[in-house]
């Protein structure tokens, strides 16, 4: 049996899921939860073990303790300290381990094999590495230099973003692993295409008939993607002062989104064929020539002092860790095109910034108007019809279409009719890592991202960050609250469009974002 076949099964095959960095911020909001919410609900059987790794030392009573709170504070479902959650709990194990140190993934390995045969594991194991990326070689090589590859059955390698700084960097790092574990066996983490909306994308495309004959450049007048947080750098400033927003949002999850909206159906519905019609999307993104074909079509930009709901914010360059004279961008805006049959000439517009006035992640396609010159179009300044899909925060789709006004002889007005999603499975909904480490477990590589996704992004955005290290006086500013540089407006305004909802004027924002701030 292949890597990508029996994909349908509810439960994940037995196995020991290895948490490196188990004392961290990812794995107590993210991780701890997100297993207990798949045991809840059936996904794990008793046929399973979790190792928590990290450097600081913790007895095991010390260890399930901090497991309980995370899930007690970030989980979908609570547990009281009964029966079910001491059954719970005797699955966790902690190994205070130094990384470097051969003899202690020796011990790992003795302790792994000792839960095996207590829980009936068949050899099954799942690396999950919350770890900075630099790490990344040296835990797969002396995972394999203390015999932990040599189970009977198969193992995993999860990692988290960011996957190297450039093309250059993410090539060796990707070189280093591929010499202990194959392609097939590791599972690039990008936690936006665990997301229901997200995911929801290709069935919305391909399994409604007034969309797919539509999804094109002879009916879609251009596409907008919006991923807006109104949180600052927070107590990230020494991390995102040597990233930004082009390698922190851009070259992953929105890259990722653009893909899943300009796909071609794939020939089959197996990872590997979803997949590579991902990646023909971005081997299809338009390059940009030069440092002015960079300036013309990208809108790099920097929050300063400005408020929100009353309060007052700081600039960015006024935040901890962060340099006082930097360059570094918080919010991006860039013009693309995909250069296939299907999407030639129409502009796909991302943008992406901290400090914005509302958190918002959402999907707009905007279809192209009835003719202004003929019948309706001629007295009524008719509207665009919109599919608006929304991610974040909540979940659902809207559309925007042009009907008679209600009392009226013949005014048209712009009317929505809105399908809230998560509003249906209320805040139980499942979360993004809960949904891809259940996919890691059952050898799902749908939702993840291969190395030719991960080197095509990287080449893209390299040429962008070029650029902007040749001509620091790029660099916009706007006021903390607003909605970015008035640049990043310029750049649809030359293609006779505006952002939607119209940045602070348009009514239907309130409609877009219900409960986003």
């Amino acid at each position: 049996m292949t890597e990508y076949q029996n994909l349908d099964t509810l439960n994940t095959p037995g196995s020991v899921f290895f948490i490196f960095g188990a004392t961290g911020d990812l794995a107590r909001r993210k991780l701890f939860p997100a297993i207990y919410s798949l045991y809840r609900e059936g996904k794990l059987s008793e046929d399973f073990a979790v190792i928590g790794v990290a450097r600081r030392p913790r007895t095991q009573d010390e260890f399930r303790e901090d497991v309980y709170q995370s899930i007690q504070e970030f989980g979908r479902y609570r547990s009281d300290l009964n029966e079910e959650w001491n059954t719970f709990a005797q699955h966790f194990e902690y190994k205070s381990l130094d990384i470097n140190n051969i003899d202690g993934f020796r011990e790992l390995r003795e302790q792994t094999e000792s839960l095996e045969t207590k829980f009936g594991i068949p050899g099954n194991r799942l690396f999950y590495l919350a770890l900075a990326p630099e790490l990344f070689g040296s835990v797969s090589f002396n995972l394999m230099k203390g015999g932990m590859l040599d189970g009977a059955g198969w193992n995993r390698l999860v990692i988290e973003k960011p996957f190297g700084y450039d093309l250059e960097s993410a090539a060796k790092l990707n070189e280093e692993i591929n010499q202990v574990f194959k392609e097939e066996e590791i599972y690039r983490i990008d936690h936006y295409l665990g997301k229901e909306m997200v995911q929801n994308i290709e069935v919305i495309r391909f399994a409604n008939a007034f969309f797919e004959p539509l999804w094109n450049n002879k009916h879609i007048a251009n596409v907008q993607i919006t991923l807006g947080e109104t949180v600052g750098v927070e107590e990230r400033g020494g991390y995102y002062d040597n990233a930004g927003a082009l390698r922190d949002m851009g070259q992953n999850h929105m890259l990722q989104m653009l893909t899943m909206i300009a796909m071609e159906p794939p020939s089959r519905l197996l990872p590997e064929d979803i997949r590579d019609e991902k990646v023909k999307v971005l081997r299809s993104l338009r390059p940009y020539a030069s440092s002015d074909d960079v300036a013309e079509n990208v809108v790099r930009g920097q929050y300063t002092k400005g408020s929100a709901g009353g309060k007052e914010l700081t600039a960015y360059r006024e935040e901890d860790k962060v340099h006082p004279e930097s360059n570094t961008e918080t919010y991006f805006a860039a013009r693309l095109f995909v250069d296939n049959f299907r999407w030639a000439g129409i502009p796909f517009y991302i943008r992406t910034g901290k400090r914005l006035p509302v958190k918002t992640t959402e999907v707009v396609v905007e279809f192209k108007r009835m003719p202004g010159n003929v019948y309706l179009g001629q007295k009524h300044s008719l509207e665009p019809n919109l599919l608006v899909i929304r991610v974040n925060p909540m979940e659902g789709l809207y559309v925007k279409i042009n009907a008679k006004k209600p009392g009226s002889e013949s005014e048209i007005e712009p009317v929505a009719m809105d399908f809230c999603q998560s509003c249906l499975v209320g805040i139980n909904s499942p979360e993004a890592y809960e949904r891809l480490l259940h996919d890691a477990a059952r050898g799902d590589h749908t939702y993840f991202t291969r190395w030719d996704e991960v080197a095509s992004a990287w080449s893209f955005v390299d040429k962008i960050a070029q650029s902007w290290r040749e001509n620091q006086g790029q660099l916009e500013h706007y006021p903390a609250g607003s909605w970015g540089p008035q640049k990043a407006d310029e750049l649809l305004q030359k293609d006779g469009f505006h952002w939607w909802p119209v940045n602070g004027q348009d009514e239907d924002k309130v409609i877009w974002n219900k409960g986003a701030n």
